[in-house]
């Protein structure tokens, strides 16, 4: 069985780690904790918060964003909930705990309804479940694909 461990790099990771939780409903693993790395426990992964320091120390040191900027978009993670409500529900407490909402809620082509979130260190991630709302229907991908071009 393999198991994700999935982890951001942030300036306040005591912030970063209450954002998450409150946003995802996960608890705290406290007994990771240390003065540069915090995590989250999730059902078959772990959300982890390395403090800027973990740059030097995993030999990243160059590919550490310059000072007040923010690091590109390069990958994000997509947190799959069990139905709309829940996705509703995470992109409201997203903006309660100072994150934005990017995009959404919003039925995607292939079936998902979903939410693109930033958090309040402008990391991006997506809340989403397989299946729609009532009333609601999957766009056509070629109608998604003609609006893009415009």
């Amino acid at each position: 069985m393999m198991k994700l461990y999935l982890n951001f790099f942030c300036r306040d990771i005591e912030a970063q780690c209450r954002f998450y939780g409150a946003v995802l409903g996960l608890p705290e693993h406290e007994a990771l904790r240390s003065p540069i790395y915090r995590a989250l426990q999730g059902p078959g992964f772990e959300l982890g918060f390395n403090a800027w320091p973990a740059y030097e120390l995993l030999g990243l040191r160059e590919r550490a964003p310059a000072a007040g900027k923010t690091a590109p978009v390069t990958c994000y993670p997509t947190l799959m909930l069990h139905d709309p409500a829940a996705v509703e529900q995470a992109a409201k407490a997203c903006i309660a705990q100072g994150g934005q909402l990017l995009q959404g809620p919003f039925a995607t082509y292939y079936g998902q309804w979903q939410a693109v979130l930033c958090d309040p260190e402008s990391q991006v991630l997506r809340v989403a479940c397989v299946g729609l709302p009532p009333g609601h229907e999957a766009p056509a991908l070629d109608a998604l694909l003609n609006q893009s071009s415009h």
